[in-house]
């Protein structure tokens, strides 16, 4: 019996290892994603995955209106921003 469970040891440690190095980290990025996106309000400044900066204009479900320079506005989806950027 206990030959066994030595057998099983190394496949255990691998998928504890795969957890902690894989698997946790994408979650914890997922839930700062979600959390990101879901704390987008007009007026912030945002910068796309396409690089583009400018400033939530509007909000409605998941499309958000967008200013990126003087009358220029675009419709984009929440899941295209990557962040928001802190004004100093």
């Amino acid at each position: 019996m206990p030959e066994q469970l030595s057998a099983f040891f190394p496949f255990i440690l691998l998928i504890v290892t795969f957890y902690f190095l894989l698997i946790r980290p994408q979650m914890t990025q997922q839930k700062k994603r979600k959390e990101l996106l879901g704390s987008l309000k007009e007026g912030d400044h945002i910068r796309t995955i396409g690089g583009l900066y400018g400033v939530v204009e509007k909000i409605k479900d998941d499309d958000l209106t967008v200013k990126i320079a003087d009358n220029t506005k675009i419709r984009m989806a929440r899941f295209g921003v990557e962040s928001i950027v802190r004004e100093k």
